[in-house]
């Protein structure tokens, strides 16, 4: 773990600096948020060279923390061991950089628009709720009134983003990644609203919100409980 970028307040002042996670738990870790990936994009998401990651997989694997499934999915995705490994090395990475009570309070907000922004998907997906009527797109109005409001749910979540690059550099994809798929949604690219398997701007939205529960320790049928 080193400390880069400084951080500093809007008069100027340094308020210290954010950490660069060791290429180690950015592997374990990405592919605990990701769940089921290959090594393209695994490396993609963590921000390390392809062939990097490769080798980190395999010494991994080795480890018996990762395996590769193949089949009609096939990707890498950690074993119940490398869980509880990557959980280990989160753990102690927040705690060594005293960084717990501040992503726990981002972590917090982020719970605060969370219920909105999912009710958000669902005005996407159905255009009468009530009733069950799905949204054939083909009420431009309809669209783009829920398209404003996801722009309005970006810019807080941007806001939030940006808190926590500022402690954990990890986090840094995040808002790029948002952006991408908000501006494919606003160029009439509707899938990029809630489509599974793509980076789509609900997907975005789930791995942020399975990040801050891996790096907090929260497990999300308890979240309720802990948040």
């Amino acid at each position: 773990m080193v400390r880069t970028a400084e951080r500093r307040t809007p008069t100027g002042t340094v308020r210290g600096v954010s950490v660069n996670s060791d290429p180690d738990l950015r592997v374990v870790h990405g592919l605990r948020v990701q769940g089921l990936t290959d090594t393209p994009g695994l490396a993609a998401v963590v921000g390390l060279d392809e062939a990097d990651v490769g080798d980190r997989l395999v010494v991994l694997a080795e480890a018996g923390h990762a395996q590769h499934r193949n089949g009609h999915m096939p990707g890498w995705t950690l074993t119940r061991e490398g869980r509880c490994h990557g959980e280990e090395l989160v753990a102690a990475e927040l705690d060594a950089a005293g960084e717990r009570e501040a992503v726990a309070d981002l972590y917090r907000r982020f719970l605060g628009v969370n219920r909105d922004f999912l009710a958000l998907c669902t005005d996407w997906q159905l255009s009468d709720v009530e009733e069950q009527v799905l949204n054939d797109h083909g009420d431009a109005a309809y669209d783009a009134a829920v398209i404003a409001r996801l722009a309005d749910a970006d810019r807080v979540v941007q806001s939030i983003c940006r808190e926590l690059a500022e402690r954990l550099a990890r986090f840094d994809g995040y808002g790029r990644r948002f952006s991408d798929a908000l501006g494919r949604v606003q160029a009439g690219e509707v899938e990029w609203f809630t489509r599974p398997m793509i980076d789509s701007y609900h997907e975005v939205w789930f791995k942020l919100h399975e990040d801050l529960l891996a790096t907090l320790g929260i497990e999300r049928a308890r979240e309720g409980e802990q948040a």
